[in-house]
């Protein structure tokens, strides 16, 4: 059994579209995979018959993943949250498990099965729920607080859980409590080893390869460290996920934390996505079509059954009602941790190839209604306690998008908006910010900041910000294509409002208003301007002169500060080296082609060039005579683009 190069280009080519093609209608990666894994599987497009030829390299995503997941596990948090993580989630985690380990047993399962069906069924998927919370800038209200505490729990149970699989898979044991007894006692060993050496070698490890400011070896001794971790606890016959975690976690507390996911995260995600390949390969599809009515009696029930254990659990704990409805309407799917503990079963014949299919089935569905629910789970909340009319705190909404009336939309909350923002509030004009960073958006939230989270070249987000109510549009981040997206798409839909566009780059004025800027910003030339304004009052020009002058260099587009003369230092980019302006002085010999003709007969702005002047017999003329000769010796000042600039300076010598 061999992979080929042309398998593996095609799977890698159904990956692509798939993937694709999910994102466009707002589907998670995960199911993508899963999706591409069916087609690509033995059942339909069979690319690769056997999955097993990949599933070992598809298995270190699952090391990966625990990699990252000790990475973010951090204890402080947890036990600033205890009681939420510790009460709520590890309720929930025992009710579920126990509800649905009795319904399996019901239907015929071992008690081996339904306890890994129980467990199975008690996640929920970290991965879509954080990710969508966090896109909506939701993460700091009190729900969702219950809502990552009870992911949090279900992360720490994954561990467990992936180590129970492969011990009650073994015949010896003759029981399920002996088995759990030797998952401990192995757990507690290697746990004691790995702690150990991650206290006192890795960071002096990492300390030494930081110092050699080597990329390549920082990322090698990364994927290193999980390996061996995860190859420590293989050893023992535990899970390899187990070693990673504890990995990740020994160093979740290091300066490094950052880096260390940093590099991690592209090898995490590949394989990761090669894992739910595998798994979509497992997909029996003549099973699904034949159970499909049990699939679809599956979903609803868990999913319901669900939203009731997490009320109960945040009753219980005497959580608000609408956060408990809320949060159990988020997280009754199944999780994508689900699917690694099924693979795994099946592996081990826990669970039959049929029941795995079944079971994946379910989780696949309840994932693809999971965006859905997160989107409208407090309104269904609201109307589940009867109160659909019921008004919250706006920073606490999960839809918060506040109604304005002639506001200032900021699209952008990087150092410019913000600065913006705060002198709109002193002089309480209303605003609203719109910005693509989910972390940014939670911090600006959190302090009161009426920050939304969305991609403001999405005319829906646009139109959900009030832009047809704003009175002015103010772009701040330093992305030209961008921006100048942004700006077309706004005047599309408003051709009269108003639109300033920060810029450091003077450059780009030109296109920017010609795709229809109404003021733009160049920081570069602005800050030239307000130093030059300085140095005039200081040299004892009036104020009101002053002023005029600023505004008439806004008003002409910064006409006598754009372009400047190069020297060794001046660094010219493949990107810029057609968007400068240089200037430049030609010196007109005896025999030059433009002595004895007029600047107004060489026309040089048609070839793009400007005319800053005319030095003549060491006295500059500022304003020179355009129908007057030019003479021999004569200096001529010009500027624009420095092939243009080349050209002009060959014609104005040599006539070409």
């Amino acid at each position: 059994m061999h992979v080929g190069f042309t398998n593996i280009l095609v799977l890698m080519t159904v990956a692509v579209l798939t993937v694709w093609g999910f994102k466009r209608i707002n589907l998670p990666p995960i199911l993508a995979y899963l999706a591409c894994g069916v087609v690509a599987g033995p059942h339909m497009l069979a690319i690769i018959d056997h999955p097993e030829e990949i599933h070992f390299f598809a298995e270190l995503g699952i090391v990966f993943l625990l990699f990252s997941l000790g990475l973010e596990f951090s204890l402080p948090k947890v036990m600033a949250m205890r009681h939420l993580v510790f009460g709520i989630g590890l309720g929930q985690m025992i009710l579920t498990t126990l509800v649905f380990m009795g319904i399996a047993s019901v239907f015929g399962f071992d008690l081996k099965a339904a306890l890994i069906i129980g467990g199975m069924i008690a996640l929920s998927s970290t991965a879509i729920v954080i990710k969508q919370m966090s896109e909506r800038g939701t993460l700091n209200t009190t729900r969702a607080q219950m809502v990552v505490s009870i992911l949090l729990f279900q992360d720490l149970a994954v561990v467990p859980l992936l180590i129970l699989v492969p011990l009650l898979s073994d015949q010896s044991h003759s029981s399920l409590w002996l088995a759990i007894v030797m998952a401990l006692l192995k757990g507690t060993m290697v746990v004691g080893i790995l702690m150990s050496v991650g206290k006192w070698l890795l960071p002096r490890i990492f300390n030494e390869v930081a110092r050699t400011r080597t990329d390549e070896l920082f990322v090698l001794t990364t994927i290193l460290v999980a390996l061996v971790a995860a190859g420590l606890t293989y050893s023992f016959g535990l899970s390899m996920a187990l070693g990673a975690f504890l990995a990740g976690m020994m160093l979740s507390e290091s300066q490094y934390r950052h880096q260390l996911e940093a590099d991690i995260r592209p090898f995490r995600d590949i394989l990761m996505g090669l894992f739910f390949i595998t798994v979509g390969m497992r997909l029996e599809m003549q099973t699904l079509a034949s159970q499909l009515h049990w699939i679809a009696l599956g979903l609803v029930t868990i999913m319901i059954i669900k939203i009731l254990i997490i009320r109960a659990c945040a009753w219980l704990f005497k959580a608000d009602k609408l956060d408990g409805w809320s949060t159990g309407l988020k997280l009754c799917q199944i999780g994508e941790f689900s699917f690694i503990i099924a693979a795994l079963a099946v592996n081990h014949d826990i669970l039959s190839a049929e029941q795995g299919s079944v079971l994946m089935a379910i989780g696949v569905l309840s994932m693809a209604v999971t965006p859905w629910l997160i989107e409208n789970s407090l309104d269904m909340a609201k109307y589940i306690i009867g109160k659909p009319d019921l008004q919250l705190d706006p920073m606490d909404e999960d839809n918060y998008h506040p109604s304005m009336q002639d506001h200032v939309l900021i699209l952008g909350f990087g150092r410019v908006g913000q600065s913006v923002s705060r002198l709109l509030s002193v002089e309480k004009i209303p605003y609203l910010v719109v910005d693509f960073d989910p972390v940014r958006v939670n911090e600006s939230r959190s302090a009161g900041q009426p920050v939304v989270f969305g991609d403001v070249s999405q005319p829906d987000i646009l139109k959900a910000a009030g832009i047809d109510k704003a009175k002015l549009v103010l772009i701040t981040f330093d992305e030209h294509q961008r921006a100048l997206n942004v700006i077309k798409i706004i005047s599309e839909m408003h051709p009269e409002l108003p639109i300033v566009v920060r810029t450091r780059k003077d450059y780009h004025l030109e296109e920017l208003y010609a795709a229809g800027a109404s003021q733009v910003v160049p920081e570069i030339l602005e800050g030239s301007l307000m130093l030059v304004s300085q140095i005039l009052h200081l040299s004892g020009i009036p104020m009101a002169r002053i002023l005029k002058r600023v505004r008439s260099e806004r008003k002409d587009h910064y006409r006598h500060m754009h372009g400047f003369f190069p020297g060794e230092t001046t660094e010219i980019s493949q990107g810029t080296k057609d968007k400068l302006e240089f200037m430049h002085a030609v010196q007109l010999t005896e025999d030059a082609f433009a002595v004895g003709k007029t600047i107004e007969q060489l026309d040089l702005f048609k070839r793009k060039i400007s005319l800053h002047g005319l030095r003549r017999a060491n006295i500059e003329i500022t304003k020179p005579d355009v129908t007057k000769p030019l003479q021999p010796n004569d200096v001529i000042v010009i500027s624009g683009k420095p092939r243009r600039v080349e050209r002009a300076e060959h014609f104005l010598l040599e006539g070409h």
